[in-house]
């Protein structure tokens, strides 16, 4: 007799329609949870452009020139940057509160690192290689990244080999990192930096195109299309349930559909007036009639000069991939959720709990310092405020995301959502006219404790 207790398909009588759609779907609650509360975001900040400051809208058959709102290309596609280097920080730092510590010191490591780049490009490579020489912008990412890592390493040589606790190690790191950046430029704001490396942060050309995006939001289709069939392949190997055709199906186009509106938005933001004079004057060609006047630059040839992707989104989803693999495919993700489940139980199993805790140090460093290169060249400059209290917001990130900070569960994907709410609170603050950093650092404290109350209920819920 087969065993469907487990099955997609099986339910029980006492079981709503909602429940048999997300068991079918494999759909996470918590996920649906943050999505929901995301769209809210998104709306109230629009209505409230809308209704209270009288703001035209897209939604309300505003054209793109005209609109002004929280939904809007331009304003979207600037969220979207501007998560990408907490995104990435925010995936490292899930793995450490798994593991039940915190780093604290990952804003800092992210300032240092961004001042260190600085001065390498600037007194070093530039003078020995000649400016605009193609390694600068290679060797300054691998020397960043490579920096992060070491630090990052050596607070976790502290933590699993001295016995310090990881509050104080990082919190520690805060400071020590911080001040020595201020040290080693003596207060100086290093600018500016190598064309190349400015690309990355997504500046003025930082982005895939128009073209190039609708290329990566096919192929992501495709590859969300195999990713699904190889995992329906797997489930019937190795003898498990299989999720209906019409749940797989859904789940597929829904993930596609996102995909293709996410580039046709990053599309539809037009490049400015500036880049397309740029661009024109650089082939040696006249520029189109849309951008000699003064009238809107979303009409005529000028529609297919859309910024696309911007190269720390790609980065972002990247780190993500790669993030997602390393915590749901290999042996150190298993190792990372048994420690966090039970440290003691995972030590007596034969996992290495020392060394794991200094590689996940190491890796959180490594992200710390690619969150560095987004940063530093996207203000084309290493400031001393690079970095300044996103170690909160990187926490934030992640427990608005879902990581429990008990240890032991945790979601890649809920870490950018996470991100992604966090930056978008602060966007729409700044849009609606609460630019004051107080305001934001209030909305953030209180979304920040109400994701841990949320947390504390769904965990006693679940019992």
């Amino acid at each position: 007799m087969t065993d469907t207790s487990h099955s997609p398909t099986s339910q029980s009588p006492e079981e709503g329609g909602f429940a048999r759609f997300l068991r079918a779907t494999e759909i996470d609650p918590r996920l649906l949870g943050m999505v929901g509360a995301l769209l809210l975001i998104w709306l109230a900040f629009e209505a409230y452009s809308v209704l209270a400051l009288g703001r035209p809208s897209l939604l309300l058959g505003a054209s793109q020139a005209e609109a002004n709102g929280f939904l809007t290309p331009r304003n979207l596609w600037n969220l979207s940057v501007q998560t990408a280097y907490i995104g990435i920080m925010a995936t490292g730092m899930v793995l450490v509160i798994i593991t039940r510590n915190i780093d604290l010191s990952v804003g800092s490591i992210m300032g240092m690192v961004g001042m260190y780049m600085g001065l390498l490009q600037v007194e070093y490579l530039t003078p020995a290689l000649g400016l605009g020489h193609p390694a600068i912008w290679i060797v300054t990412v691998l020397f960043g990244i490579a920096m992060g890592a070491l630090i990052g390493a050596f607070q976790g040589v502290l933590i699993a080999f001295a016995g310090i606790p990881s509050f104080i190690v990082t919190l520690g790191g805060l400071l020590v990192w911080r001040g020595a950046a201020f040290l080693v430029a003596g207060g100086k704001t290093i600018a500016p930096l190598d064309d190349r490396f400015a690309l990355i942060g997504g500046g003025s050309f930082g982005a895939l195109g128009r073209t190039g995006s609708w290329i990566f939001g096919l192929i992501a289709c495709v590859f969300v299309i195999w990713a699904f069939l190889n995992g329906r392949t797997a489930r019937k190997r190795h003898g498990f349930a299989q999720r209906p055709v019409w749940a797989e199906t859904f789940v597929i186009g829904l993930v596609c559909t996102v995909i293709i509106g996410a580039t046709a938005i990053v599309n539809s933001y037009i490049w400015p007036k500036g880049n397309i004079e740029k661009y024109y004057a650089g082939i040696g060609q006249e520029l189109p009639e849309c951008a000699k006047s003064n009238a809107t630059i979303y009409e005529g040839v000028c529609a297919g000069f859309g910024h696309g992707f911007a190269y720390p989104v790609l980065i972002m989803i990247a780190v993500a991939i790669f993030m997602t693999v390393l915590m749901t495919r290999t042996r150190f993700g298993r190792y990372v959720f048994a420690i966090g489940g039970n440290p003691e139980a995972a030590k007596l199993s034969g996992i290495n709990t020392r060394a794991m805790t200094v590689k996940i140090f190491a890796l959180m460093g490594a992200l710390a310092g690619i969150a560095a290169v987004i940063g530093a060249a996207r203000q084309n400059s290493a400031t001393n405020a690079m970095g300044n209290l996103d170690e909160l917001y990187v926490i934030a990130a992640a427990v608005v995301g879902g990581t429990s900070l008990a240890g032991g569960v945790g979601t890649i994907y809920g870490a950018i959502i996470g991100a992604l709410i966090l930056t978008s609170l602060q966007t729409g603050m700044v849009l609606i006219g609460f630019g004051d950093g107080s305001y934001q650092r209030i909305v953030i404290g209180v979304a920040l404790v109400l994701a841990v109350f949320l947390d504390i209920l769904y965990r006693k819920r679940i019992k």
